[in-house]
């Protein structure tokens, strides 16, 4: 264990984690108006849009259209989800600061999400990776189902590790340890950054947990026991995974906030901000929050 961090970057990824799953079509006004929400909230990096064909993701249709349409903050990371060089090019021409690539540590869930093994996924990305480098854009690598799988049960950590060092190897500057249907435990957190921080940096580690079970807030306190400073989170808890059965949304901005203002770790995040952000799509999407933060201070 280590000191808790005095700063933690978080990682908003609602606009694209987080109404991928959402079942009803979304007007690009309104992801606009709620990616410009969160950027006015103090958040430097969103997880902007994914360029894959929107035959698999309907919902990320229009992502030129939504770049296009933001009222673009300097100090703001807008980020895309790269899955081959065709999307890779597709985001660099939108405008997207940097792209992210995806792998799990499942075979079964890596068939079921991108139609490939973990091996032939890692040698499709190095085309991707290359150009990156050529054009002085930096890649975000994303590891999911890291502790279990919904096709396979528990991961293990050790194929974890070794994965989250490949990715780095290839040229990542960070690897997002994603909890993708939201199993985890406190002692099975502990048990994954005790392995993988034998052979990487935390300093290149990032988590994201799904809530399903209620244990996400008590897994990145646990995270940041072990020294990781960035967390990916979704406001008013929004997100699922098309791909995993059962998979509910991602841990609540609001909440990891809440939890991290009482710790004393800064953010730079503005709570109030936030919180309209999150009333904004949740009225959007005719739904209540999912962020027990929200719910409180609405009352």
């Amino acid at each position: 264990m280590t000191a808790l961090p005095q700063k933690v970057r978080i990682v908003e990824v609602g606009p694209r984690d987080g109404l991928q799953n959402e079942p009803q079509q979304i007007a690009c006004d309104v992801k606009i108006a709620f990616i410009n929400k969160l950027a006015q909230s103090g958040l430097r990096y969103i997880e902007t849009k994914n360029f894959v064909n929107p035959q698999w993701v309907p919902q990320m249709a229009g992502s030129e259209e939504v770049f296009d349409g933001l009222d673009r903050k300097p100090e703001v990371i807008y980020a895309a989800l790269t899955p081959n060089l065709k999307g890779y090019y597709r985001a660099l021409k939108a405008g997207a600061s940097e792209v992210a690539i995806f792998a799990a540590a499942s075979e079964a869930f890596s068939q079921k999400n991108i139609n490939c093994s973990i091996e032939e996924s890692i040698a499709r990305f190095e085309p991707v990776m290359q150009a990156a480098s050529n054009d002085g854009i930096k890649v975000r690598g994303y590891l999911s189902c890291v502790v279990g799988c919904p096709y396979q049960g528990k991961t293990d950590p050790q194929v974890v590790s070794n994965l989250t060092r490949q990715l780095l190897n290839l040229g990542c500057y960070e690897v997002s340890l994603g909890d993708t249907i939201g199993i985890a435990t406190v002692a099975e957190v502990h048990r994954l950054l005790d392995a993988i921080t034998q052979k990487v940096d935390v300093e290149a580690l990032a988590v994201h947990f799904h809530d399903s079970y209620g244990q996400a807030l008590a897994n990145i306190y646990a995270a940041l026991q072990h020294g990781v400073a960035v967390v990916d989170s979704a406001v008013a808890g929004l997100g699922g995974c098309p791909y995993a059965k059962g998979a509910t949304g991602n841990v609540a901005t609001e909440d990891v906030l809440y939890m991290l203002n009482g710790l004393g770790i800064k953010t730079g995040v503005d709570m109030q901000a936030l919180l309209n952000a999150g009333k904004y799509i949740c009225e959007a999407l005719d739904r209540p929050t999912a962020s027990r933060v929200a719910q409180a201070l609405s009352r």
